[in-house]
């Protein structure tokens, strides 16, 4: 008697390849998913970490401010702090300037942050009064925003769009204001408002860093040390 060796039909066998191509698909989708899912959450994250360097680097800046006023590639005399009113951004002078290799120079910086297209740089230059072939140095704070302004908040409690302000509109016509009021609007994020808090100058001439100690109180100030970008902080009174 002769034995014949079953084995699958045709029929079983593109049944079989069927079930096993629909448990691929079904898998490779959920592998993607997650993939998808970990990417948007690290860009997520990266987003936010960008953010909030920006948000530090902005506070120190402002934190740090001075009413030294400068003169331009032309010779001209420019406020201490500008913004609006035709200025694309704002442009002021702070302390602070790192000086590791100790140059015979200033420790006061101009900065400015300007947009550009869907970006925000942070502008500065080495030198304070500059000649006509004074370039500034860049750096790109923020991607993808689609707007940026600022608000100034005077001695009289009123948020104006321009600093200086106009004559007429604000009874501090010099100096510096309160606090900063900073407006971005973010691709996928929406508007973000950071208000910052600037140094309060008083009568004898002096300034107290938003979020020290009155002029008032007893003790001296140290000078502090460098962060981790390299600037000097405000000395903590003891």
């Amino acid at each position: 008697m002769i034995r014949r060796n079953t084995g699958f039909t045709l029929l079983e066998l593109l049944v079989s390849l069927t079930i096993f191509a629909l448990i691929g698909v079904m898998a490779y989708g959920g592998l993607q998913s997650v993939l998808t899912q970990q990417s948007s959450t690290e860009e997520a994250s990266q987003r936010l970490a960008d953010l909030q360097k920006a948000y530090r680097i902005m506070r120190r800046d402002l934190e740090q401010i001075v009413a030294r006023k400068i003169r331009n590639e032309y010779g001209d005399t420019i406020d201490e702090l500008v913004g609006g009113s035709g200025f694309t951004g704002v442009e002021f002078s702070r302390t602070g300037h790192p000086n590791p290799a100790g140059f015979l120079r200033s420790d006061l910086q101009r900065v400015a942050y300007v947009p550009d297209q869907d970006i925000l740089l942070r502008q500065t230059w080495r030198v304070l009064d500059r000649a006509q072939d004074s370039t500034p140095d860049e750096q790109v704070l923020v991607e993808g925003i689609s707007h940026f302004s600022m608000r100034f908040l005077n001695a009289a409690n009123e948020w104006l769009e321009s600093w200086p302000p106009a004559l007429g509109l604000s009874a501090t016509p010099e100096g510096l204001p309160q606090a900063v009021e900073v407006e971005l609007e973010l691709d996928n994020l929406g508007i973000i408002n950071w208000i910052f808090r600037l140094p309060q100058e008083f009568e004898s001439g002096t300034s107290t860093p938003a979020g020290s100690n009155a002029a008032g109180d007893e003790g001296t100030a140290d000078e502090g040390e460098p962060d981790q970008d390299g600037n000097k902080t405000a000395g903590e009174e003891t």
